[in-house]
Formats: structure tokens, C-alpha cells, sequence
């Protein structure tokens, strides 16, 4: 052993023990890697840096970019619940179906785009339900990892083995589409199983298990609706075709006598459905408006009130408009000393027209007021709740309003930035998708152009996107790359090759194949997988001919042990992706992923001589 080689594996055990000790910060580790590696002279500077310009760490994080898109439009939201109206309150079934779903899409596209684009649906699945993130990002990161084990193009080692194979034997030695799905199957099955029961082992007892309840201290719209006691005051009416309402404004209709009501919004029909549009004093009804109304004064009856106007009451979905929540918010909101409020009513100071919004709570003190709110003069130090809608909500800090915020609910973070442009969003998915599986053009570029499409589609901005990326990751990626380039040329890798050569040699089939897997998925802990596969596929085919056996299955196991990365949180960029929103550790993966690579090679070792005949055909 030289001495670079020496030097290089000095600076790779101290980055694991790192790891290990989750001391520094992984990213922090990455680049003083990048910064030692030079001092060894086994490489420059620029090389690395070089991981910068790799095309699968641009790929990342063009799709950190997509997947935020999908996030923004409520492709996500959707998705996840969807997930969660199939599984119910079922954390079994939740895990089983979020896994089934993650490895059939990468079976046909990059692993590390489907993980990136299921980021954001787990972490909404978890704020809904309750459940740990970390329940759930490490069966989708190893679903993902299975997923490459389904078919010839889930991932790349797959395609550089079956190159190998007809590089050295011919158009026919390589490997058809499903040959890899007859392993795969049974492997997704076994990880199901054992992450169902293993998966537990990552609920930590020092979270509340619901990362979905917002920031600690806010309230929720259902306390906020229980405190003001709002729950019997919704109405949802139509405006019939005769009636008094239409063609008439909200500023005339309040002024000739529609007190104790407020108009909180108006649905109306559009092209692709009912839109929320904003009132004011000049909004005109049409026959068919749907007015949501707040019933606030003493004595309201809702179906006399609907007979005199010539409305017809409709049911109501949700608690206090829940259904509109996207639209729809509340904030709690004080009236400071300076305030023009002070010593006016709501109504004479004429707050919606100005602000947008209206008052549907008020606060003398700690006790919320009941009755002819609007009329009552507000003193200094009134807490009033109002709703409308969020953008005008969120505005209210810097509008001449008069009051200053005071407290916003926790769903104001789940409020989608960008509606109504799903189908878009969906559309620029399935055009990546579609262009990474023909292989018309390069997977980067696919993301590239998926990247564009959601820009130009309005799904995403660029500010947008250059905030979702995870610049921790792409660093974190970035200086561990330079070890593969460090390892090769100081012989290591070589060195590793030939003493399994050697190791094996005499050795029963069993016995060989077992160890191939196992040292391909060992230097995946270290080198990018697709290099371990341009490593060892000429070391297995070289075995399989001195053994005179077939190259099939011995090609087979190599590239099965490159998809078996669940050991480390840097054996892959897919594993690497989950770590922060799973808030996991370097030991999370070693304590999960070590026992089930071990489970995995037993069936992948038993299997292939099974269904791959060892001996060459005639």
C-alpha cells in the first residue's frame, strides 16, 4: 500500500468517523474534505471541485426545483391526500402504499427524481396524519433504492453491467427490460415487511410526533373558531334569478338594511369551476353568485333572511368555510394607542373597504364579545379576528389599516402560493418523465426542460427556485465525489478487486457470489455506485470465466449489490436527499440499513443461480 493511497484512506476514515459522531455538520465535513484532498497531491484543486459540474449533481437539483413546483400548485397536497384517503389513519397501510407507489415510478425513472419529487408529498402526509417525518422518509428513500433493482433503466449501474456484458459477449449476452424484475419483486416485499417493523426504531421519544401542527404557540382556525364561537354562524346561499340581490352592489345592498350579516366572500362560476372572488362596497351580484355569509348580529334568523332576499341556503362542507381555506384565512389583529380605530365603530370606520377583510370576532380584554360587534367602538388595545382573503391578510402589517398583526393560524403555512395550475404542473412532470424513460435526450437536460416548462407555465418563479434547492446536499455530495477519483488513482480500488479475486478462488458458487455482492455494496459506501458497477462488472465476468460459468448471474449480482445502498446516508444521493427532512443521523442508517443489506444479499445470492442458469448456454 503507497503512501497516497494511505493518505486517502486516513481522510476517508476521519469523514466517516465525522459522520458518525454527527460532528461537524455533514455539509461542513464535505468541504473540509474538498479542502484536504489537495494536500495529499493525489488531486488538483479543480477535480475537487469537479463535482460541481457533474451532470447527476445539476440533475438534483433541477429537480428540487421540480419537485417545488409540484409542492406550489398542490400537486403534493393532492397526492398526499389521496395517499391518506386510500390509507385512512392506517400507518400500515400508509407505508405499504407510499412504497408500492415510489419503487413502480422508479422503476422507469431516476430514483433520485422520484425521491425528490416524494419529499415534499411525505412531509405533507406527515403534517395531516400526525406521523414523524422520519416514519416515513426512509421507507420512501428505500423504496427508491429497490426501485433499481425492477428494471434494465431504473438506475444507471444496471445499464453499465449489461454493457459490460455485451461488450465482452455480444448483442444477445445482455440482459431484456424485466429480467431484473423477478428480484426486485421479492425485495420490495421483504423491505415492506421489514420496514414496517424496523421503521419503528425511528420514532424518537423526545418529539411530539407531529412536525404538522405548525409553530409552537400559534393557534389553529378550529381553536380560533371554538373561542369566537363561529361554529353556528356560517351561511352558504345561491342568488336566485329573481331575486332583489342581482344587479345590485354589496355597498347598497348593506346601506338598505342587511345588518347583523356580512358578505365574507363571493364563489363564482368560471370556466373550470367556481373561483373566490374579493368584496368590496362595488361588487355587483349576478343570479347564480354564491355568497358565504358570517351571521353575526342578535336575532339573525338564516331562513327568513333567505326568504326576503330570495336566496336559497346551501349545505355547508366544512366547519366555517374549511373547504376554502386555501382562499380563505383569519388573523387575530390589535388596535394600537395611534389607531384611527380608536373610538370608531368597524362600520364607521369603514375597515373592509379599506382593508379587504372583515371583523368577525372581537375582544375587550381576554373575553370574546358576543352580538352587534361591528357597532361597538373599539378602545385602545382591542383584539379583533378578522377573515378574507390571505394575500390581503398577510398584507394587513402594511396597509394603513390601523391595527397591527398579532397572530396568524398555522395553516397560513400550508397555503399554496400558486392555484389552480396543478394540471400544468402535472404536465411538465409527465414531459421529464416521458424524455428520461425514451432517453431522447439526458436525464439532466429532461429536468432542464422540465424546469423551464414549470417557469413558463407560471407554476414556479426564479426566486422560487433557487430557494428550493438544498444547497446542503448538493455540498454534502459534492465533497464526497472527489474520493472516487482519489481511490482509483492510488490503486485502491485495484488492490480491492484482485483480493477478491484471490479470495475466491476455489470457492463454491454460493461462496463467490455472496462475496461479489458484498464487496460491490461496501465500495458503494465510498465510490458513487455507478463507478462500483465500472468497477466489478469486468471483475465478476472475469470470475464467472474461470469458474466456467455463465457471466449472467455473476453480472446480475453486481448490479444488484450497487442498488443495495441503505447503509449510509452517503452510499447514495437518494439517501442523502432524506436526511434533513427526516432529521436523521449517520447511526439512523447504519442501525436500519446494515441488518436489511444483509437480508437482501441472502435473497439476491439464493435467487439468481435459481432463476439465472450457471452454466453457459450451448
Amino acid at each position: 500500500m503507497n503512501t497516497d493511497l494511505m493518505l486517502v484512506l486516513g481522510l476517508l476514515l476521519a469523514a466517516v468517523v465525522m459522520f458518525v459522531i454527527n460532528k461537524p455538520r455533514m455539509d461542513v465535513v464535505a468541504l473540509l474534505m474538498i479542502t484536504a484532498l489537495p494536500f495529499t497531491g493525489v488531486l488538483k484543486m479543480s477535480e475537487a471541485l469537479a463535482g460541481f459540474s457533474d451532470s447527476n449533481i445539476v440533475l438534483i437539483a433541477a429537480l428540487f426545483v421540480i419537485g417545488e413546483g409540484l409542492v406550489r400548485t398542490g400537486v403534493a397536497r393532492k397526492l398526499g391526500d389521496m395517499l391518506i384517503a386510500k390509507t385512512g389513519k392506517s400507518q400500515t397501510k400508509l407505508i405499504v402504499l407510499l412504497m408500492v407507489i415510489v419503487c413502480g415510478l422508479g422503476s422507469i425513472m431516476s430514483s433520485t427524481a422520484v425521491t425528490a419529487i416524494f419529499i415534499p408529498v411525505a412531509l405533507r402526509i406527515s403534517q395531516s396524519t400526525g406521523t414523524q417525518p422520519g416514519r416515513l422518509m426512509m421507507p420512501l428513500c428505500y423504496a427508491a433504492l429497490i426501485s433499481g433493482m425492477m428494471t434494465l433503466v431504473a438506475t444507471a449501474p444496471n445499464l453499465v453491467v449489461n454493457a459490460e456484458l455485451i461488450r465482452q459477449g455480444g448483442e444477445q449476452a445482455g440482459f431484456s427490460f424485466f429480467q431484473f424484475t423477478p428480484f426486485g419483486v421479492p425485495v420490495l416485499v421483504v423491505g415492506i415487511v421489514y420496514m414496517l417493523f424496523a421503521g419503528r426504531w425511528l420514532v424518537r421519544k423526545d418529539e411530539d410526533g407531529s412536525r404538522g401542527g405548525g409553530v409552537q404557540g400559534r393557534p389553529s382556525l378550529a381553536k380560533w373558531i371554538e373561542e369566537y364561537k363561529l361554529g353556528n354562524r356560517e351561511q352558504r346561499v345561491c342568488v336566485r334569478g329573481g331575486s332583489p340581490l342581482v344587479g345590485k352592489t354589496l355597498g347598497e345592498i348593506e346601506s338598505g338594511g342587511l345588518s347583523g350579516v356580512s358578505v365574507i366572500a363571493v364563489e363564482r362560476a368560471g370556466r373550470r369551476g367556481s373561483v373566490l372572488i374579493e368584496v368590496g362596497e362595488g361588487t355587483e351580484l349576478r343570479a347564480g353568485d354564491v355568497l358565504l355569509l358570517d351571521l353575526h348580529g342578535p336575532g339573525v334568523d338564516a331562513a327568513a333572511l333567505a326568504e326576503r332576499y330570495g336566496v336559497e341556503r346551501l349545505a355547508i362542507p366544512g366547519g366555517y368555510f374549511a373547504d376554502r381555506s386555501q382562499e380563505i384565512g383569519m388573523a387575530e389583529v390589535i388596535v394600537p394607542a395611534d389607531s384611527h380605530l380608536v373610538g370608531k365603530s368597524v362600520v364607521e370606520a369603514r375597515f373592509r373597504s379599506r382593508t379587504g377583510v372583515s371583523v368577525i370576532g372581537l375582544r375587550h380584554g381576554s373575553a370574546a364579545q358576543e352580538g352587534a360587534i361591528l357597532e361597538e367602538k373599539l378602545k385602545i388595545g382591542d383584539t379583533l379576528l378578522v377573515v378574507g382573503p390571505w394575500k390581503r391578510i398577510q398584507s394587513l402589517g402594511r396597509d394603513d389599516a390601523g391595527v397591527l398583526v398579532m397572530q396568524l393560524p398555522t395553516e397560513v403555512d400550508q397555503v399554496l402560493p400558486v392555484q389552480g395550475k396543478a394540471w400544468q404542473a402535472v404536465g411538465c412532470l409527465l414531459v421529464v418523465v416521458v424524455l428520461m424513460v425514451s432517453g431522447w435526450v439526458p436525464n439532466v437536460q429532461a429536468a432542464f426542460i422540465g424546469c423551464l416548462l414549470m417557469g413558463l407555465t407560471g407554476c414556479i418563479d426564479i426566486g422560487s427556485a433557487y430557494r428550493s434547492i438544498s444547497w446542503k446536499t448538493i455540498v454534502l455530495i459534492v465533497g464526497m465525489l472527489p474520493f472516487s477519483i482519489a481511490l482509483q488513482r492510488t490503486g485502491g480500488v485495484e488492490i480491492a478487486a484482485d483480493a477478491l479475486t484471490r479470495l475466491t478462488s476455489g470457492s463454491g458458487t454460493y461462496v463467490v457470489l455472496g462475496s461479489l455482492f458484498a464487496i460491490t455494496a461496501i465500495l458503494g459506501l465510498f465510490i458513487s455506485n455507478t463507478a462500483t458497477a465500472v468497477l466489478m462488472a469486468p471483475v465478476a465476468i472475469a470470475v464467472a470465466n474461470d469458474m466456467g460459468a455463465s457471466p449472467m448471474p455473476f453480472a446480475m449480482i453486481v448490479a444488484l449489490g450497487a442498488s443495495t445502498a441503505f447503509m449510509t446516508p452517503i452510499s447514495s444521493p437518494v439517501n442523502t436527499l432524506v436526511v434533513g427532512p427526516g432529521g436523521y443521523k449517520f447511526g439512523d442508517f447504519v442501525k436500519i440499513g446494515v441488518p436489511l443489506g444483509l437480508i437482501v444479499m441472502v435473497i439476491c445470492v439464493v435467487m439468481v443461480p435459481w432463476l439465472l442458469p450457471l452454466n453457459p448456454a450451448k
